[in-house]
């Protein structure tokens, strides 16, 4: 089957290393379309948090990733198709340089894995800085590495002048790649980055907003915005069906009949977000609401109370060490969060969800569930982890698969409590994380679209009496 939404024109804007630029490129191009009142939809390849946030303030959409590691790639195309419905064009950001996939699986998740897997035309953003006609090298390189990506344009990033600009253009008219555009340096574009890279959105507010103007605007004076609509309208229709957070069994079957005076009342699970917590995919949300919960957001930062009638809560990622005092001044609501879980309600927290959960971060008092103690350190632990449950949990039952990604620079000691949530091989063998109760507290990211039945079976047992 091919839906209208597999036919949307779309391109992915590409690199050859992380720092080319491509987050200002991408992100400006969605706002320059969404400018010309076209409905942009925004999609970054791989784990990526942040980038989405900015995605979402440049389109009004929300920002979606692709994660051919995490969801599979067979999933790639139908949770393109589910975020691009009723769109005019998409943008796909790339992660890091073009051909960067899993450590030693090859081409698997990397930008031009997820390209293939949409048949979608790449743009290459090239820091032309520190050259002139050696880019034309440079370029043909990518060009020609794997003939089933198709190359089929440059944007040049921080041109010098307009001399290096006529340098560049003549080099690579030597080997037929197009350019759609060309951009000066321009610091009023870059974004604040810190321990885990850019600022979020939610934290930065109208800064975040000028930083999306300004490279919308450095788009539209630089690029050719009609020859790259044109190229990614010569994307060719997908063999995809559109993914749904509706449950298999759920799909295309109609609400049973009832004479009850009162539907029963939907579980509302609490959902953190605001500053310091930022991290989370469109999808869990969707997944919640399609299992027949009410979703409550809610800020640990700002809210003394848990929204009324909560009967589960998510705490996803963030960074809670950036506002651990804030954190631990609303005694009141860590006090309503550690109570709830004494009830055995579930209570779900990845990576700054953990944080929170603990005794104590940097020194100061978090919510006390989990009896362990975080800190900050100057070691980042990053990548892709295939990991097994190893207790039942609110989560999945023992011996659950699935894959997931660490990104931090803390410690958590204990890092595993009697009953671990996830069991390891790579990078070395080890259990991580905290099962008990209703509890389930890990470093793990996961994307529960790959494995649906979590949002099902975290919803029955709010629900459950």
């Amino acid at each position: 089957m091919v839906t209208s939404a597999s036919a949307v024109p779309r391109l992915v804007v590409a690199a050859p290393a992380s720092g080319s630029g491509k987050t200002t490129v991408a992100t400006g191009l969605m706002a320059a379309f969404a400018e010309r009142g076209l409905a942009v939809s925004p999609h970054k390849v791989g784990p990526d948090y942040i980038d989405p946030g900015y995605h979402a303030l440049a389109t009004g959409r929300p920002g979606r990733n692709l994660d051919a590691y995490m969801c599979g790639p067979d999933l790639v195309g139908p949770l393109f198709a589910h975020g691009a419905q009723g769109c005019d064009l998409a943008v796909v950001e790339g992660v890091m340089g073009l051909f960067d996939g899993v450590s030693g699986q090859g081409e698997l998740a990397s930008t031009a894995h997820v390209a293939k897997l949409l048949k979608a035309p790449v743009v290459l953003v090239v820091d032309a800085s520190s050259q002139s006609r050696s880019v034309a090298a440079l370029v043909h390189g990518f060009a020609s590495f794997d003939p089933e990506v198709r190359l089929a344009g440059v944007i040049l990033n921080k041109v010098g002048s307009d001399r290096h600009e006529e340098l560049l253009r003549e080099a690579l008219e030597e080997v037929g790649v197009p350019v759609f555009g060309a951009l000066r340096r321009a610091p009023r574009v870059e974004t604040p980055s810190r321990h885990l890279g850019l600022v979020p959105v939610a934290e930065r507010s109208a800064g975040a907003v000028e930083s999306v103007r300004a490279a919308a605007q450095m788009v539209r004076e630089g690029c050719d915005l009609e020859g790259l609509l044109a190229l990614a309208r010569t994307a060719p229709p997908l063999t995809a069906e559109a993914w749904t957070p509706a449950l298999p069994e759920a799909r295309g079957t109609a609400r049973p009949a009832t004479t009850a005076p009162h539907p029963p009342a939907k579980p509302i699970v609490a959902v953190a977000g605001g500053a310091a917590f930022t991290f989370s995919y469109t999808e869990h949300t969707e997944l919640l609401t399609a299992a027949g919960a009410q979703v409550a957001a809610f800020d640990p930062l700002n809210d003394e109370h848990l929204p009324e009638g909560t009967t589960g809560i998510v705490i996803g990622g963030g960074f809670p060490e950036v506002y651990a005092p804030e954190l631990s001044a609303n005694g009141q609501l860590r006090k309503a969060v550690a109570e709830l879980a004494r009830t055995g309600a579930p209570v779900v927290a990845e990576c700054a969800g953990l944080l929170y959960l603990a005794r104590s971060l940097d020194g100061q008092e978090m919510c006390g569930v989990l009896d362990a103690e975080a800190r900050m350190t100057k070691r980042l632990t990053l990548g892709y982890r295939d990991a097994v449950a190893v207790s039942d949990s609110v989560l999945a039952p023992a011996g659950t698969r699935l894959r997931g990604h660490e990104f931090h620079r803390t410690v958590l000691e204990p890092g595993a409590g009697p009953s671990p949530a996830w069991g390891m091989r790579l990078p070395s063998p080890r259990v991580e994380g905290f099962v008990q109760q209703g509890v389930h507290a890990s470093y793990l990211h996961t994307h529960w679209a790959a494995l649906p039945d979590i949002a099902r079976r975290l919803v029955e047992r709010c629900a459950a009496p």
